[in-house]
């Protein structure tokens, strides 16, 4: 999944998401655990948005993608904000760094990207190979109830100035959830039509949990979305906080 036509517009569909705010939650989070972020990887970091918003608060911070087009938005977005961020372009599951880090963040449901199971097994594997002993690795996933409840079949539809951009969801076969966007870009009087289709799996907690034990970590919690208590039984995204051993 490349994202070519969802990075033009990726930012303006996602204004709700709060990347100050996320940034802030992650900071407040690591202060928990007593936690100096040091060298942190923003993993699948998309058009940068949260890596600069870590950055502007003193995080030496770098992203990874492996999108080339959702890179080529965050490495302008950082260059027009006055930093100078280092990004690289590699798939999760095949992540080979120059050094260690001491945290790495994974957020927005990117680890749901990866439908293999043993694909995001190897992304454990890959960031605990490459992290320090007792860095954190915290990352979020949309939760079964999501996919079930929330995604399920139906359809979404975003009117933006420079977009109509419509959402749909064909729930599939074991967690799975086929996601087909289709982008209409206003041309004069009329339009031009992109599309983009991929598919998300739903874990479960306790795989999560097994996965990261088998690559060396330990689960420290499970939380809420943004939020420092437990999921609740209707949570759509769970954040896990991770310590390697």
């Amino acid at each position: 999944m490349a994202y070519e036509a969802f990075a033009d517009f990726y930012d303006g569909l996602t204004g709700n998401v709060g990347y100050k705010e996320r940034a802030e939650y992650i900071l407040e989070l690591l202060g928990r655990y007593n936690h100096d972020p040091g060298l942190t990887l923003d993993l699948a970091c998309g058009t940068g948005s949260l890596t600069l918003e870590l950055k502007k608060r003193g995080v030496d911070v770098y992203g990874i993608d492996g999108s080339a087009d959702m890179l080529s938005v965050a490495l302008q977005k950082s260059s027009e904000a006055g930093y100078q961020i280092l990004f690289l372009r590699q798939k999760m599951q095949s992540l080979d760094l120059y050094g260690t880090i001491d945290t790495c963040v994974c957020t927005l449901d990117s680890i749901n990207h990866m439908t293999r199971p043993e694909d995001v097994q190897k992304t454990f594997e890959r960031v605990s190979l490459f992290m320090n002993p007792d860095g954190l690795f915290i990352f979020d996933v949309n939760t079964e109830y999501k996919h079930r409840r929330v995604l399920s079949d139906n359809v979404f539809v975003y009117d933006k100035d420079d977009v109509y951009c419509v959402w749909q969801n064909t729930p599939l076969e074991e967690n799975l959830t086929e996601i087909t966007l289709d982008f209409f870009i206003p041309e004069g009087r009329s339009y031009y039509r992109l599309s983009e289709c991929f598919t998300e799996r739903a874990y479960p907690e306790e795989t999560l949990r097994k996965f990261l034990c088998d690559a060396g970590f330990e689960v420290l919690d499970v939380l809420g979305d943004m939020s420092f208590d437990a999921p609740s039984e209707c949570e759509q995204r769970m954040i896990f906080v991770a310590k390697k051993l």
